[in-house]
């Protein structure tokens, strides 16, 4: 987090203050995995009703 180097008991982290800011970024979802959704989709994922 910080860029110090690890501390062997707090691996990968330098202290238990970077692991639990890393551990607060993952529960506030500060580490999202951006989506792209579609334009113009059904919004259920099923197939479209033909006309």
């Amino acid at each position: 987090m910080c860029g110090k180097p690890t501390v062997q008991s707090f691996r990968p982290f330098c202290s238990k203050r970077c692991a639990d800011v890393d551990l607060h970024k993952w529960l506030g979802g500060g580490y999202a995995i951006p989506v792209v959704e579609e334009d113009g989709s059904a919004g259920d994922g099923g197939p479209e009703p033909e006309d």
